[in-house]
């Protein structure tokens, strides 16, 4: 298997092979950040492997337009195509008048720790395994939306998306110091959120 730099310099010069093994790879983790980025008036309307799926039609529409950055620059660009749908889907809801706050039913679950939760999230995201897992993921985005947005971006960029604090830092526009702080309150907060009843 080749390695992702070459994957996605391959990709950015148009080898079809290349795009689909560069976007199976990250396709479990766009999932997993989709569910947690869009909330649940969304979720209520559409699955995050539809929108999954088309955040992928669009990037291989304009693998063109991806300017060769990296690894890290190719997650940028996969994950902020992920965003500006999210934001479009929402915005198309909004316009429609439709209230999918009547469809949302509160999650139950039993409590278990954030850590072992957000670790696992990236990978009970496929359809076959969501139904089990349905309680569980209910909780953390439940948990998720409560928190502040630096706290879900944050949490996102590292424990999602897998990016470094270095990477993190450039994508947040702050010091690695401030990014590693940031970070600890983020889990913090997010673990007593979890806890509560």
């Amino acid at each position: 298997m080749k390695d992702t730099e070459k994957l996605v310099q391959a990709a950015t010069q148009g080898d079809p092979i290349a795009i689909d093994e560069l976007l199976d790879r990250y396709l479990p983790g766009l999932r997993a950040f989709i569910r947690l980025r869009t909330g649940r008036l969304l979720r209520a309307k559409e699955s995050a492997s539809d929108l999954a799926q088309s955040v992928c039609r669009e990037v291989l529409q304009h693998m063109d337009r991806f300017q060769y950055g990296g690894e890290s620059g190719f997650k940028n660009w996969l994950y902020t195509t992920a965003l500006r749908k999210i934001a479009n889907r929402q915005a198309f809801y909004q316009a429609q008048r439709r209230d999918a706050r009547r469809e949302i039913q509160k999650p139950l679950g039993e409590e278990q720790r954030q850590s072992q939760l957000l670790a696992a999230y990236a990978t009970i995201c496929t359809p076959s395994q969501h139904a089990m897992a349905h309680e569980e993921l209910a909780r953390i985005e439940g948990a998720f939306e409560k928190l502040p947005e630096d706290y879900r971006d944050v949490i996102c960029y590292s424990r999602i998306l897998g990016l470094s604090h270095p990477e993190i830092a450039e994508a947040m526009e702050r010091s690695e110091g401030a990014v590693r702080t940031l970070l600890s309150r983020a889990l913090t907060r997010l673990a007593e959120v979890l806890d509560q009843p």
